[in-house]
């Protein structure tokens, strides 16, 4: 379903570092790089405190690397068979979702910003937008 990820951080007194490198902390090869913001209500979307949901869908084939650079969020993950709530509240650590793993965001902190990290570019083919049919998929 998915998997917790450290990053290595260097830091002195300038401040910290967190590096990305494909083939080290990023096990695939990068297609696609997207961040969310705002999903907190704080930029007039609807909802308050962290309210807002996103992703109501699972990948057939796709892979990502989530990170909370900024703020925290939780993200309910599904694999037809048990569920768990992976808690992103630091830039030095993510999760690996793998594919056919249902998603939802939510509980976004004010000023959250969510970046995803994609081994494959944006195909609608592979998304699963209804959670039965989800489930009819895992049953194949």
């Amino acid at each position: 379903m998915y998997e917790d990820v450290d990053f290595k951080v260097i830091t002195d007194q300038r401040g910290s570092l967190v590096a990305l490198e494909q083939g080290v902390e990023i096990p695939f090869d990068m297609k696609r790089v997207y961040y969310i913001y705002g999903a907190d209500g704080a930029d007039g979307a609807d909802g308050a405190d962290g309210a807002e949901r996103r992703g109501f869908h699972a990948h057939r084939k796709l892979r990502q690397l989530m990170v909370c650079v900024s703020g925290s969020c939780k993200v309910l993950l599904d694999d037809g068979r048990e569920k768990a709530v992976a808690v992103l509240d630091s830039p030095c650590k993510g999760i690996m979702v793998n594919s056919m793993t249902w998603r939802e965001m939510y509980d976004f902190s004010e000023g959250c910003v969510l970046m995803v990290i994609a081994d494959d570019v944006y195909r609608e083919s592979d998304y699963i937008r209804d959670y039965q049919l989800f489930l009819g998929e895992l049953k194949k």
